[in-house]
């Protein structure tokens, strides 16, 4: 499985991607973890992220570049892969699509939008933030970011639909609940029902 997950920061994600690779196997790339960890060691890619990051801004493209082509290498990605965070716009899109044909894999097969009301987003990750600690979850940057998703990564939906690729799912209610609305649609298109 090919997978690229979609949705407004705090929409679920992480949470379900996790549960994604270990129900297909695959593992669940997140640049969010990757340029987080490059934050906290301090490395060049973690200050020059941290900048953006902290305005609630988008990375440099060439980072994240980077940091996917270079993970999609490794050994574990090559029978498939679940991508959270990237792609964040068509340009980068279209820059995956190069990626994995440079590299002889097979193109995404899915793209699975978590879709999560702007307003309850705000509510999790403010939740989160003082559950959690996390510097970047305080609300102007929250709405910056959920503003900022709206413009860039959004137009995602109609690429992928025009490549019948995506798939939509709401993303409330139960963890559990939500994993298997995503697991029926998921079995739906490769059944070629959807």
């Amino acid at each position: 499985m090919r997978m690229i997950l979609l949705g407004a920061p705090g929409s679920g994600k992480g949470t379900q991607g996790e549960k994604l690779a270990a129900a297909f196997g695959v593992p669940r790339i997140s640049t969010g973890d990757a340029l987080r960890a490059a934050v906290k060691s301090g490395t060049e890619l973690g200050r020059r992220a941290k900048t953006a990051m902290d305005a609630g801004d988008l990375v440099a493209d060439e980072l994240v570049v980077g940091i996917v082509e270079e993970r999609l290498s490794l050994p574990d990605a090559s029978e498939g892969f679940i991508l959270d965070g990237f792609p964040r716009n068509t340009a980068q899109s279209r820059i995956l699509d190069q990626l994995l044909l440079k590299n002889h894999l097979p193109a995404v097969e899915v793209a699975l939008h978590l879709d999560v009301d702007d307003e309850e987003i705000v509510s999790r990750l403010l939740a989160r933030a003082s559950e959690q600690g996390r510097a970047d979850d305080r609300e102007e940057v929250i709405r910056s970011r959920i503003r900022v998703y709206n413009n860039e990564t959004h137009p995602l939906l109609d690429y992928y639909a025009k490549q019948n690729k995506l798939i939509a799912v709401p993303g409330v209610g139960g963890v559990n609940e939500i994993f298997d609305a995503i697991r029926l649609a998921v079995i739906a298109v490769e059944s070629g029902l959807a």
